[in-house]
């Protein structure tokens, strides 16, 4: 019975060795679809936070007298706040704001929001002598056409007056 003993025992030692080699591997693997699904995310918000902003820009009112009504950094401040309040914590948040107005066109508003994304697999990647970059910029854009207009403007203005790029 004694070489029996003794085979049972080298074994639970040499799964202990398997499982110490596989596990973390086996987090790694784990981790990455996660890491690329959280960029993914990042993503999605800065592209609710852009609409948002557009959205609001869209409904406020213009500077001035009429009827030289124009858009200026009274309202792109508005907008910046309301966008920077919805980004999420990302690294070099900045966002630009541009206005596209006149008279005889269809107006409306462009966000564009971005920030950086340092994923997790680079890091590791940075650890076993790969050469990645530290980041990924993540940018999004919207347009949105001006509420207070015509109905009967239908071709697009096309000088902005851009405001930013704003950063954080």
């Amino acid at each position: 019975m004694t070489p029996i003993m003794t085979k049972r025992t080298r074994q639970k030692g040499q799964s202990i060795i398997e499982i110490t080699l596989i596990t973390p591997l086996l987090l790694i693997a784990l981790y990455i679809p996660a890491d690329f699904g959280i960029a993914f995310y990042m993503g999605n918000l800065i592209q609710n936070a852009a609409r948002e902003g557009a959205r609001i820009g869209s409904g406020l009112s213009k500077s001035g007298k009429a009827p030289n009504l124009v858009f200026t950094s009274t309202q792109a401040n508005t907008v910046k706040k309301e966008v920077f309040d919805r980004l999420p914590n990302l690294t070099n948040k900045s966002v630009t704001i541009r206005f596209y107005d006149g008279t005889a066109c269809m107006e409306f508003v462009e966000v564009t929001a971005q920030g950086d994304y340092n994923f997790f697999l680079y890091q590791l990647m940075r650890l076993f002598g790969g050469t990645v970059p530290d980041f990924v910029t993540i940018s999004r854009t919207t347009q949105i056409r001006y509420n207070y207009q015509q109905y009967t403007n239908t071709a697009y203005c096309m000088t902005p007056t851009t405001y930013g790029p704003y950063s954080s």
